[in-house]
C-alpha cells in the first residue's frame, strides 16, 4: 500500500522518544531486530528526505572497525531492512551506491513532526519527558556523541517553545505544568523556577513554595547559607516567600504568616536529652542529625534541625526555647539512658497543633557498642516508622476539614487512609479525591503516584470494569510522576510496582526500586516492592530478604498486611508451604479485605493438603472476588518462570479453586 492508497497516511510511523518503535498504518511492527540497524533508521529518519552518505553512517556506527568491515556491516543492516516482511521498507528506503535516504513523504517521525509548523507548541516539550533514543546508548562512541548533539538540539527547540508558552499562559496550574516541563530539560531555568514558586504562593501552599526554593537552590548550586542573587531576592520578597527555609512570624501553629493553613508539614528535630550524664552527648547530637537527614528524603516533610532553630532564634538555649512560638507543626524529641552495657532510647513525636500532644512514641534498646552503628540503626527505624504514621494521621486530619476548600495536597492526604483500608466504598471515594487533586493541579506528582497505586489495587482486587484500561492508566500516571520528579523515591517505587505487577516487566521494575532505595533507604514500601520484583524473576531468596527488611524497618506500618502478604509468594515458590501459610494467616488477620493475600495463602494450603482451612479461605476469596478461577490467576500473574506459575496454579487447584 503506498501513501496515496492510504489516504495520505505515511507508510511508516517512527517513534524515537520513549523507546524506539516503527509501525505501519495498520499497526504492524517494523522495528528491526538489530540495534545498529535501528540506529541507521534513526539517523535516516532525522535527516529525511536529505540523503546520508554511507561513509557518514559507517563513521557513526562502526567507527572502531576497519573500513571494509564497516562497509560490510552497513550492507548487512540495509539487507535486514530490505528483507523485512511486508512491502513498507522497499517503498520507503532509497538505497544508492554512495548514500541512503527515506522518501520525503513516506514516513512520520515524532521528533520531526513535533517541531513542524502545524505541531502544537507543547508537542516537543511533552515528548522530552520520555527520553530520546535511550534504548540505543552504547552502540559506538561516535553515535553516542551524535545522539547527545541531537538531544541538545531538540532540547533547545523544546525550551524555546516552553518559554513562549510560559509567557502566554494564564496564571494557575497550566503555568506550573509548563514550568515543570521546562525544568525537566533545564533544571536551572530561572523563569520556570519563578513561575513555579509564584504558582505555589498564589495557591496558598507556602510549604510547597518553600520546597521549590530549596529545589531551586539545589539546581543552581547555591549553598543554603548564601543569599540569592539580588534579582531573585527581590522576586522572593515580592511574592512573600522567604529566601531561606526558616521560621517566620508568630502565627498559630500550622498556619502561615497570612493565616492560611499550610498543606505541608514542618517538623523540628530536638537533640536527644542524655539522662544520667554517661558521656553520650555525641550520640545525642549524631542521632538528631541522622534523623534530620533521613526524614528530609521524604518529599512531603520539611525538616528543621534544632541547631538551625536555635541559630535563627538568636542562640536561645534549647531548654528555654518556646516551641509553640516557632513555625512548626510537629517536634520529635527523646531521651538516651545507659545502664551497664545497654542503651535505652525513647523517642516521642509531639503535635504542636494539638498543644504538644504525644501522637507517637517508641522505645529502642540496644547494646552499647559502636556509636555510629547505633545512630544509623535507630535513626533508620525511627524514620521508617514515622512516615506511614504521619501519612495516616495527616490523612485523617485532612478528612476533618471542608473538602470544598481542600488544597490538592490535602485531597491526596484524605485519600491515603482509604487506600490502606481497602474498604470498597471508601476506596472508590479515594479515587474521586485523587482525580479532583489532579484536576486542580495537573502537575501534582504525589497525586499521580498515589492514583497509580490506587489503580494497581483496583486491578488486584478485581474491582476494575476494564482491567487493561486501568493498568494503562496506572502506567501513564506512574511514568509521568517519575518524569516530573525523578528523585521522588515513593513515586519511583510505585511506578516500579506498576511496571512489575500490572505491566509484567519485572526487570524494569527492579531498576526503579533500586533507584528508590538508593534515594531513601528508609522507605519500607520500596523494600517490599523490590522483593516482589525479584520474586517475579525467580530470585526468591533475595525477595524474602528485602521483604523482611521492610518489616524490620517498620513493624507497625499500616502497610504491614501488605508486607506479610508479599512474603507468602516467595516462600510458596521455594516449596516452604508451612512458612507461606503462616505468613498468609497473619496477612489476613491484619486486613481481611486484601484479596491477594487469600490467593497465595490458598495455594500454600492446597500444596499442604489442608482441605478444611482451604475451603474457608477459598470461600472468603470468592466473596471478595466472585468467579475468580485458576485461569484468572495465571492470566494476571507476573511470574516469569514456568515452574513458578505451575506451582502457584497447582496449589490453587489443590485448594479447590475452579479451573475456569
Amino acid at each position: 500500500m503506498d501513501r496515496a492508497e492510504s489516504n495520505g497516511e505515511p507508510l511508516l510511523r517512527i517513534r524515537l522518544f520513549g523507546g524506539m518503535s516503527i509501525r505501519d498504518s495498520r499497526g504492524a511492527d517494523y522495528l528491526p531486530r538489530s540495534r545498529k540497524t535501528r540506529a541507521v533508521v534513526a539517523v535516516l529518519a532525522l535527516n529525511a528526505p536529505k540523503p546520508v552518505l554511507r561513509m557518514d553512517l559507517t563513521g557513526l556506527l562502526w567507527s572502531q572497525r576497519e573500513r571494509e568491515q564497516a562497509r560490510a556491516s552497513l550492507r548487512q543492516a540495509v539487507h535486514e531492512l530490505q528483507d523485512a516482511p511486508g512491502p513498507a521498507w522497499t517503498k520507503v528506503l532509497v538505497a544508492e551506491r554512495h548514500h541512503l535516504a527515506f522518501g520525503p513523504r513516506d514516513i512520520s517521525v515524532d521528533a520531526v513532526d513535533a517541531i513542524g509548523p502545524m505541531a502544537p507548541k507543547d508537542a516537543l516539550l511533552s515528548l522530552m519527558r520520555e527520553g530520546f533514543l535511550e534504548d540505543l546508548g552504547g552502540l559506538d562512541p561516535a553515535f553516542d556523541e551524535w545522539t547527545r548533539t541531537e538531544r541538545l538540539r531538540l532540547r533547545a527547540h523544546a525550551g524555546a517553545a516552553g518559554e513562549s508558552l510560559l509567557r502566554d499562559a494564564p496564571a494557575g496550574p497550566e503555568t506550573m505544568t509548563i514550568a515543570r516541563a521546562l525544568l525537566r530539560i533545564d533544571p536551572a531555568h530561572d523563569a520556570a523556577w519563578r513561575a513555579l514558586i509564584q504558582g505555589h504562593h498564589e495557591a496558598g501552599d507556602r510549604a510547597a513554595a518553600l520546597f521549590a526554593v530549596e529545589q531551586w537552590r539545589e539546581a543552581t548550586g547555591l549553598a543554603t547559607d548564601r543569599p540569592p542573587p539580588p534579582d531573585m531576592a527581590d522576586f522572593l520578597a515580592k511574592v512573600q516567600v522567604p529566601a531561606r527555609d526558616r521560621p517566620r512570624g508568630r502565627g498559630e501553629p500550622g498556619q502561615s504568616e497570612s493565616g492560611a493553613v499550610r498543606s505541608g508539614l514542618r517538623l523540628g528535630i530536638r537533640r536527644m536529652r542524655v539522662i544520667g550524664g554517661h558521656g553520650d552527648d555525641d550520640l545525642a547530637a549524631g542521632l538528631a542529625e541522622e534523623i534530620t537527614t533521613a526524614l528530609s528524603r521524604f518529599r512531603w516533610i520539611s525538616c528543621v534541625s534544632v541547631s538551625s532553630m536555635a541559630a535563627l532564634a538568636g542562640d536561645i538555649d534549647e531548654e528555654r526555647m518556646n516551641w509553640p512560638d516557632i513555625d512548626l507543626d510537629l517536634v520529635l524529641d527523646g531521651t538516651i539512658q545507659r545502664g551497664g552495657d545497654r542503651l535505652r532510647i525513647i523517642v516521642r513525636l509531639l503535635d504542636l497543633r494539638l498543644g504538644g500532644e504525644v501522637i507517637w512514641a517508641n522505645r529502642f534498646d540496644r547494646a552499647g557498642g559502636d556509636t555510629l552503628t547505633i545512630q544509623e540503626e535507630v535513626g533508620a527505624a525511627i524514620v521508617a516508622q514515622i512516615d506511614p504514621e504521619l501519612l495516616i494521621r495527616e490523612g485523617e486530619r485532612a478528612a476533618s476539614g471542608n473538602p470544598r476548600t481542600a488544597s490538592p495536597r490535602e485531597l491526596v492526604l484524605r485519600a491515603v487512609p482509604a487506600i490502606y483500608r481497602l474498604d470498597r466504598l471508601a476506596f472508590h471515594g479515594a479515587g474521586a479525591l485523587l482525580e479532583a487533586a489532579l484536576k486542580a493541579d495537573p502537575g501534582q506528582t504525589d497525586a499521580m503516584a498515589w492514583y497509580a497505586y490506587w489503580h494497581l489495587f483496583l486491578v488486584g482486587q478485581g474491582w476494575a470494569p476494564d482491567p487493561e484500561g486501568a493498568a494503562t492508566r496506572a502506567a501513564a500516571l506512574a511514568d509521568t510522576a517519575v518524569s516530573l520528579d525523578p528523585n521522588d523515591a515513593r513515586a519511583l517505587t510505585l511506578a516500579g510496582h506498576v511496571r512489575g505487577f500490572l505491566m509484567k516487566r519485572p526487570s524494569e521494575a527492579t531498576v526503579l526500586h533500586d533507584r528508590a532505595i538508593s534515594l531513601n533507604p528508609n522507605l519500607a514500601i520500596a523494600w517490599c516492592f523490590s522483593g516482589f520484583s525479584h520474586s517475579y524473576l525467580g530470585a526468591h531468596d533475595t525477595a524474602i530478604a528485602r521483604m523482611r527488611q521492610a518489616i524490620e524497618l517498620s513493624p507497625s506500618d499500616p502497610h504491614l498486611f501488605f508486607f506479610q502478604a508479599a512474603i507468602v509468594t516467595p516462600h510458596l515458590l521455594r516449596g516452604e508451604f508451612e512458612a507461606a501459610a503462616a505468613a498468609g494467616r497473619a496477612a489476613i488477620e491484619l486486613n481481611p479485605w486484601f484479596s491477594s493475600a487469600f490467593k497465595a495463602h490458598l495455594a500454600a494450603l492446597g500444596n499442604l493438603g489442608c482441605e478444611r482451612e482451604a475451603a474457608d479461605v477459598r470461600a472468603r476469596l470468592l466473596k471478595l472476588e466472585p468467579g475468580f478461577t485458576v485461569r484468572d490467576a495465571i492470566r494476571r500473574s507476573p511470574l516469569t518462570r514456568p515452574e513458578d506459575v505451575a506451582r502457584y496454579a497447582e496449589g490453587l487447584r489443590g485448594g479447590g479453586l475452579a479451573e475456569g
